[in-house]
């Protein structure tokens, strides 16, 4: 069975990308890689990346830390085989 997963990026997510600092768009290319190669569901076991579910008007989407201060924010298209990145951006405490 193949575990790859889809990965598609909104216009805002690549305006988003462009602003973010150097480190912070290395480690969004190398979660995007290791969901290519590895598929969402594994990724998502990992403890280093805090995915979780968000709640109210932004359920049904998802939150990655890349670091304390920056989000990842995706959803699901289809079942864990195709994902949409939304946004990346600084997180408000």
């Amino acid at each position: 069975m193949d575990v790859r997963t889809k990965v598609s990026r909104s216009k805002a997510f690549e305006k988003e990308l462009g602003r973010v600092p150097d480190f912070i768009r290395k480690k969004v290319i190398f979660w995007i890689f290791l969901v290519e190669s590895n598929g969402l569901a594994e990724v998502t076991k990992s403890p280093g990346f805090h995915d979780e579910p968000l709640k109210g008007e932004r359920r049904g989407q998802r939150s990655v830390r890349m670091n304390r201060a920056y989000r990842l924010i995706y959803h699901v298209i289809q079942d864990r085989v195709h994902i949409e990145l939304l946004e990346v951006h600084k997180h408000a405490y």
